[in-house]
């Protein structure tokens, strides 16, 4: 098992990937061996699906494990540790249905503008917070590919500007249109900041100075609850669109799609 886990994470490109990977077999490993001793078959991996549901997991959590216990019967095939018959019985395991997704409720157009417009733009800090608001908004990035954009990324193609080459999760790599308004928020940021070159994002000192070579995906998350907080909007998590919730209850807001594989919302 503990070969086969590590050739799965050698697999893998995404720090993201490798970390709930990681989790999912070394759960399923602790639960194999607390039971009676079993062979690794279809079988054994049923009752693991059924322990699961029996703790009342989510469908995407189920079949997130599911799909490790899976890559680490395929590795272990692939090294002579198990029969190519009973990794074929593992893969026909099926995951756990999907019966409902949640979408949340939509946030008006007045009140995006108020969680744009509640940075404090007079200073360096309100700046930054107001151009990491505006790149998730109106393009749809990651915390982590926030906290990873370079100037040289920001290119204009055919009379409009691009972020090029972004490497998303998974080592996916994509192309981003960037609007005017968010470029204009872009180009303010690193005007006051005398970033030229590098990472878009630095760390901003109690005094108002610039310093470092870049930020962490923790300071986009803390600077993203601290403006959402400011207008009444709870922040639960942030993916590839933003969730939160009110006070009163959750709202969602849809905002620009900025391509076919990255979408943005608040809620």
């Amino acid at each position: 098992m503990d070969h086969a886990k590590t050739a799965v994470l050698n697999t893998l490109l995404s720090l993201d990937s490798q970390r709930a990977y990681r989790f999912a077999m070394d759960d399923f490993v602790a639960w194999y061996c607390s039971e009676p001793r079993l062979a690794f078959n279809k079988t054994v991996v049923l009752r693991y699906k059924l322990q699961l549901e029996s703790r009342y997991l989510a469908s995407s959590t189920i079949n997130l494990r599911l799909a490790a216990v899976r890559r680490l019967a395929y590795e272990a095939a692939d090294t002579g540790l198990l029969s190519p018959e009973l990794a074929a019985g593992i893969r026909r395991v099926k995951g756990a249905k999907k019966l409902r997704i949640r979408l949340g409720n939509w946030l008006t157009a007045d009140e995006a503008k108020a969680l744009l417009g509640c940075a404090d733009i007079q200073t360096l800090r309100g700046k930054r917070s107001r151009v990491i608001l505006a790149l998730g908004l109106g393009c749809g990035l990651r915390r982590s590919e926030l906290a990873h954009l370079t100037v040289e990324q920001l290119q204009r193609r055919e009379e409009h500007w691009a972020i090029v080459d972004l490497i998303g999760k998974g080592g996916h790599i994509r192309t981003v249109p960037v609007p005017n308004w968010v470029k204009s928020a872009v180009d303010a940021w690193t005007a006051a900041g005398g970033i030229s070159s590098g990472r878009v994002f630095r760390c901003v000192s109690k005094r108002g100075s610039v310093w470092g070579t870049g930020i962490s995906e923790k300071v986009v998350w803390c600077v993203v609850k601290e403006c959402a907080a400011k207008v009444g909007i709870l922040i639960i998590s942030w993916r590839p669109t933003i969730y939160a919730g009110s006070v009163p209850g959750s709202v969602t807001l849809p905002v620009e799609r900025s391509s076919r594989s990255s979408s943005c919302w608040v809620t």
